[in-house]
């Protein structure tokens, strides 16, 4: 559930699921930066505006208004005739289409070598030491000094 909590006139914070959401209405602001976006309100907005009893029209971007949906439509598209019957401009009809320039090669590319650490420039080893006895030189399986099993 979302608490709308108003800090002035137009500033809101919205709490959803514990994250905090700060509406700024006069600005047409939204941290959640989906309206700077896709310019209609967010659902954050959408309960600020429905607590306030605001017509969310005037938050809505042109756009997606009917007037203007009608509009773009108010030209007329007219069909296009038979291929046959195209009219082409010479300079587009004899224009000749090249190939890329470059072929990519088939399967996975390959990776850059990852550059190597100043210790391994410098040909620095750490020593291995035996997990059972503590010595250097060897590892727990060639161990001479590992207890004796009873």
């Amino acid at each position: 559930m979302k608490q709308v909590v108003p800090s002035t006139e137009y500033i809101y914070n919205v709490t959803d699921d514990g994250r905090s959401f700060v509406i700024c209405l006069k600005n047409k602001t939204y941290s959640c930066e989906k309206f700077q976006y896709e310019e209609i309100p967010c659902e954050h907005a959408w309960v600020v505006l429905k607590r306030k009893s605001l017509v969310a029209d005037g938050y809505c971007s042109n756009l997606y208004k009917s007037k203007t949906v009608l509009k773009i439509y108010e030209i007329p598209i007219y069909p296009l005739p038979d291929v046959a019957e195209w009219v082409i401009p010479e300079y587009i009809m004899y224009d000749e289409v090249q190939p890329p320039k470059f072929k990519r090669p088939p399967g996975r590319p390959k990776n850059k070598p990852r550059s190597k650490t100043k210790r391994e420039l410098l040909g620095l080893k750490g020593k291995h030491t035996c997990s059972t006895c503590g010595v250097a030189g060897h590892n727990r399986r060639s161990c001479r000094n590992r207890p004796q099993e009873v």
